[in-house]
């Protein structure tokens, strides 16, 4: 099949990191690709020429499996009319969830109503992203420079604030989400020629596994299981799959393979002045990279996320921080506007104990709005046409608190954080480029290097 044919896939993002993550492997190979927060009506896609993907940027992962049922089938079901060859639901390569908040199993659930397949392919690992799945658990760096862990003993996702990871198995961590059954193949058998592959997985159909995990551990996994998928996709559309990035790096491996890819775009972003950097991420990865932005002439401003959790007006009550913001701006100095540094910072304890005390769930959804409010008014007092948003959970309702229709990547700055190019109603917003950056992704310098751009 010639993928300048159709629409090659849609996607909906759990998350919205993940989401610009998928955006940036298939914009790297040259298929254009739209992210939209809400889904697109066909006037909002008649803009765009040559679209071969289209995704929405959910909040999946922060929400209920009430909430889920809410929000999300009406979404598949404008995504399922878009007729794309794949249907995706990106999950976290992390795949921090659990049977009440963020559950993947449900969101599976949910998708297989939608688009009624026989069984679920699940891929999680992205070794690009330093993820990896060996005989069905999860390993994963803490960072591009540490070692690999096991993901019941990563640093940080073993201590996630909302969905710790205590199990690296993954078909036991997604039991307690789903009832369906769960098969594997494994890496050993990834070894075999792709025909014998699609032997085992039509085997493990019939013996009634309705959910498929495959193992992910090299680039020679990738385009097998990138052929694997596409077959299946060709010849009985649409396919519904499930996992991380790791389904599009194995595609796109795949078709670089048959020859069906053009030659890839050369990206570039010009150097800056300045930039902001709204942070709601726990992470240690970027502690590490406002600790290296304090070194480099950045000024760093320290907020108190119980103070944002009972805020109601962003400008009024965050005035102060608002004000030394601006001061710094009008100095020529690039900006941090920080609520953790790292897990074991005594503010994450507080705003933990406020929530505990006051009954609230919802941390991340109303830090992350706070952030993006505070975002806006930065970029409307100043001249600042880039900036950072740090934090999973933080990025996908900071976007929708600022009024952000649909992003496109600009060019690649952090494996699965591009710097995208914002589309608005707002003139202020329209053109802005944006990094969401994901908390564990990125080098310490990476503010740095979107700072300098890349040539």
């Amino acid at each position: 099949m010639d993928l300048s044919e159709r629409l090659v896939l849609s996607f909906y993002g759990d998350d919205f990191t993940g989401s610009t993550d998928v955006m940036e492997v298939l914009a790297k190979v040259g298929l254009r690709t739209l992210l939209f927060i809400d889904p697109p009506r066909p006037e909002q896609l008649a803009r765009f020429d040559g679209l071969r993907a289209v995704g929405v940027a959910g909040v999946g992962r922060s929400l209920s499996p009430a909430e889920m049922d809410a929000q999300l089938p009406s979404i598949f079901v404008d995504l399922h009319a878009l007729n794309a060859s794949l249907f995706h639901i990106k999950i976290c390569s992390t795949f921090d969830s659990a049977p009440d908040i963020g559950s993947v199993g449900h969101l599976i659930e949910l998708g297989r109503h939608a688009f009624r397949g026989a069984f679920v392919p699940l891929i999680v690992g992205a070794p690009a992203l330093n993820r990896f799945c060996v005989f069905g658990n999860l390993f994963a760096r803490s960072g591009p420079e540490s070692d690999v862990y096991r993901l019941d003993r990563h640093p940080t996702m073993s201590r996630h604030p909302i969905t710790p990871m205590d199990e690296s198995d993954l078909r036991l961590h997604l039991a307690k989400q789903t009832k369906r059954q769960i098969g594997l193949i494994d890496v050993l058998q990834l070894a075999n020629p792709v025909e014998r592959l699609a032997m085992q997985l039509d085997s493990l159909v019939q013996s009634g596994d309705e959910i498929v995990l495959i193992d992910t551990l090299t680039q020679a996994h990738l385009t097998a299981i990138g052929q694997l998928l596409w077959e299946r996709a060709r010849d009985e559309p649409p396919l519904f799959v499930s996992g991380s990035s790791g389904v599009e790096y194995a595609l796109t491996a795949f078709w670089q393979t048959q020859g069906l890819l053009g030659a890839p775009p050369i990206f570039s972003a010009s150097a800056v002045e300045q930039i902001v950097v709204i942070s709601g991420s726990c992470s240690p990865v970027t502690a590490r990279q406002i600790d290296w932005a304090a070194g480099n002439g950045f000024a760093i401003i320290a907020l108190d996320p119980v103070q944002l959790l009972q805020t109601e007006d962003t400008d009024a009550d965050l005035e102060a921080p608002i004000a030394e913001a601006m001061k710094a701006l009008r100095m020529g100095r690039s900006v941090v506007l920080h609520t953790c540094l790292g897990p074991d910072d005594s503010r994450l304890a507080a705003a933990n104990r406020h929530l505990a005390q006051t009954g609230t769930t919802e941390r991340g959804r109303k830090l992350g709005k706070m952030l993006g409010g505070l975002l806006n008014t930065l970029l409307e007092r100043s001249k600042v046409r880039r900036a950072v948003v740090a934090g999973g959970d933080t990025c996908g309702y900071a976007a929708r608190e600022m009024g952000i229709t649909a992003l496109e990547m600009a060019a690649p700055m952090a494996p699965g954080s591009p710097l995208c190019r914002v589309y608005a109603e707002d003139t202020t917003l329209d053109g802005i480029e944006i990094v969401f950056k994901g908390g564990q992704v990125g080098r310490a310098d990476l503010f740095g290097s979107v700072l300098r751009g890349i040539v």
